[in-house]
């Protein structure tokens, strides 16, 4: 096996192989669940501004690749969190997690997360990764982000296929409508709710 650092590209692509969580569709020419891609970072209060800058940090922009803000991040999770067969307590727990971010960056550098530098924004990931509550909410945060990445268009992330065309995926056909969803297809097979393994 090569011992040859595999780059960001090939990372989310191994991810991608491996997931069975979200179906690869074709790209979205219907209707996209939530708010207008172009109004979703404008005007943003918390949780969801802090959110937002959590997501930047997680998965930035770079010459070669989109971020969380150019897939639309941020309104695909807001969207999933709207879910009707999320269970309450998942939603709770992200936004609770935005207490404890503050909290401590308010401790430690004596202002919200969004106004620390990188550097700092670091550190505050880092000390919330160390216990089991934080690392469990930065995985939340990284699932969503991922599935953001591969999902099809219309559950509100990977905006205009972005993620798709950085892998380099061809997806495959069809596309769902707004009314085929998955959680509107589930809810008519069995009702279940969905629920994250806790770590």
């Amino acid at each position: 096996m090569s011992t040859q650092l595999i780059n960001r590209r090939q990372f989310v692509q191994l991810i991608a192989i491996a997931s069975t969580s979200w179906p690869l569709m074709s790209r979205a020419n219907t209707k996209t669940l939530g708010q207008d891609a172009d109004l979703v970072y404008k005007d943003l209060t918390d949780p969801w501004l802090s959110l937002a800058a959590v997501q930047e940090h997680l998965f930035p922009a770079d010459e070669s690749s989109p971020g969380a803000k150019d897939i639309s991040a941020l309104r695909f999770l807001r969207n999933m969190l709207d879910t009707p067969d999320l269970e309450s307590d998942e939603k709770e727990f992200i936004i609770q997690g935005v207490g404890w971010l503050n909290d401590l960056s308010i401790k430690n550098h004596k202002q919200t997360f969004i106004k620390l530098n990188d550097s700092e924004k670091e550190k505050v990931l880092r000390k919330i990764e160390s216990s089991r509550a934080g690392s469990r909410w930065l995985s939340l945060m990284m699932n969503y982000l991922i599935e953001a990445l591969l999902s099809d268009p219309v559950y509100g992330g990977n905006k205009d296929s972005k993620g798709w065309q950085w892998l380099e995926h061809i997806p495959g056909f069809p596309t769902p409508t707004s009314n085929q969803v998955y959680f509107k297809l589930g809810k008519q097979i069995n009702g279940n709710t969905r629920r994250r393994t806790k770590a």
